[in-house]
């Protein structure tokens, strides 16, 4: 039974499409008022909020320090900012292509991944994202609680001491600041994407001016760039460099991998379809690679600056919060880690809240709101000890950012493949919302999405365990993706779903 038939879709001469009669899917469980489509009104995102929501992302403390991952693994300077731009202008094009969907439909990432993995199905590819995103929110959390202690210890005298000695290996005061600052994401999440739009909108010219602000001063005070610009690097020939450089390209694609699947969270709410590809084809692979650069030149600034320091502290320096503690002025102090904690707040909101949020809510529609899903987002990780995952710089490019890229791609590769080529752009969109349609497949899954994912995950991982196919997991973003979107195409070109002919005959 179509009970789609009964709801006026719009087709607008921008290509946008719009449902107007929201009466056959209301009442549906797959419905609720966070996951319906945004009305063409509402989608009032210009080419200036993506950028600056890219921009707002890219300056954060995991991307300053992306650079120095690279350059302790024995990489100079210009390597690893090739290694940066290059991996940002790769991971773009799915992003792209998966951004489509949002605006021209107004759907976020759940509901978008109904019509290749099924009504029920797109909660596998959902819930793998969110738990991604729930290690990437404590991730932030912990950096966001790191620049608050920094800012309470130049305040308030013998801070990190205050509540007695560690406990967990940390003191009573850094696990209150940790606290403190997960506290703030949940608020801003309870107020909602407006909010958002209007953090993303000031923070990213703020952290942009401080961040220059902080450079001139580092090479005024150290007379020049200093020494690390002239370092040589390990790999000095192409048979060197190639081995450490396919991981490395890997985790810099995998950094914003989690992105590429769920844009159509934020291009839902787009004016039309240049304004998000313009603002987000110009942010991404300039900020985080001038970004980068600008990380370099204070950092190797500040090895001038404080030569007389430790060498334990000295390696430390790549670290703003570890730079910052040096500073004198209290007033310093405080204007830096506000940026830090400005900067941090705003990519773990963007970045990590909205699509585990929407993917949980996608789960259970009828009993998790968008602020519940936010809310088990910011307990699942401190769940998963974010502490630990920061505690080694190669565990956390070569384990984490590799790692979690294969499974993220073997998503991304059923996706693009699902809407570009086998539906060519064109989805029924009531039926993205009905229990019985053209995405029900069976009971609700499409078993080749499923085993297509799985498909790309066992190619993109197998390397992780089987040290001759090393090579395999060194590639893992690339090699999930093509198994996956290899797999799908000839699984439903082989045993097509009787629906997909439904679907296509609706533009």
């Amino acid at each position: 039974m179509e009970a789609s038939h009964d709801s006026e879709v719009i087709q607008h001469a921008d290509g946008r499409v719009e449902l107007r009669d929201y009466s056959t899917i209301s009442s549906s469980p797959l419905y609720n008022e966070d996951l319906a489509p945004v009305p063409v009104e509402k989608r009032n995102w210009t080419t200036y909020n993506y950028a600056a929501l890219w921009i707002s992302m890219a300056h954060c403390i995991p991307t300053y320090m992306l650079a120095a991952g690279l350059i302790g693994g024995g990489m100079n300077w210009w390597q690893a900012l090739l290694t940066i731009l290059l991996g940002n202008s790769i991971v773009l094009v799915p992003i792209l292509l998966n951004s489509h969907p949002g605006t021209k439909y107004g759907i976020p990432f759940p509901v978008f991944a109904r019509a290749s993995y099924g009504t029920y199905g797109s909660n596998l590819p959902a819930l793998m994202r969110a738990i991604v995103a729930c290690g990437w929110f404590g991730i932030n959390a912990w950096i966001g609680g790191q620049a608050l202690h920094t800012l309470f210890t130049a305040l308030i005298n013998n801070w990190d001491t205050l509540f007695g000695g560690p406990i967990g290996g940390f003191t009573p005061t850094r696990w209150l600041s940790f606290l403190l600052f997960w506290a703030l994401n949940i608020y801003v999440i309870y107020r909602g994407m407006d909010l958002l739009r209007k953090v993303e909108n000031w923070a990213a010219p703020f952290v942009l001016v401080m961040t220059a602000i902080l450079l001139g001063w580092a090479l005024w005070r150290a007379g020049g760039v200093g020494t690390l610009l002239t370092a040589p690097g390990k790999y000095t020939s192409l048979s060197t460099f190639l081995p450490v450089f396919l991981p490395s390209l890997t985790a810099m694609v995998g950094f914003w991998a989690t992105l590429s699947l769920n844009m159509p969270d934020f291009t839902r709410f787009g004016r039309s379809q240049r304004d998000q590809a313009i603002g987000q084809a110009v942010a991404l692979p300039t900020t985080m690679t001038v970004f980068a650069a600008m990380s370099v030149m204070i950092t190797s600034a500040a090895l001038v600056i404080y030569s007389a320091l430790p060498e334990e502290q000295k390696s430390q320096l790549w670290n703003p919060m570890e730079l910052v503690s040096h500073f004198g002025q209290v007033w310093v102090v405080g204007i830096s880690m506000f940026t830090v904690v400005v900067a941090t707040l705003a990519v773990n909101i963007a970045a990590n809240v909205v699509s585990p949020a929407n993917d949980f809510a996608n789960a259970f529609p009828k009993h998790i709101s968008f602020r519940t899903g936010g809310l088990i987002t910011g307990i699942i990780g401190i769940l998963m000890q974010p502490w630990r995952l920061l505690a080694d710089e190669q565990k956390y490019i070569n384990g984490w950012l590799v790692g979690y890229s294969g499974g993220m791609s073997a998503i991304a590769g059923v996706l693009i493949i699902d809407y570009w080529i086998v539906r060519r752009k064109r989805l029924r969109l009531p039926d993205l919302y009905l229990k019985q349609g053209a995405y029900t497949y069976a009971n609700g899954w499409n078993w080749r999405a499923v085993v297509a994912t799985l498909i790309g995950c066992f190619f993109a991982w197998i390397g992780a365990f089987v040290p001759s196919l090393k090579t395999l997991y060194d590639a893992a973003w690339f090699v999930g993706f093509a198994a996956s979107a290899i797999s799908y195409l000839i699984l439903m070109r082989l045993a097509p779903p009787q629906v997909v002919a439904i679907a296509e005959a609706q533009a």
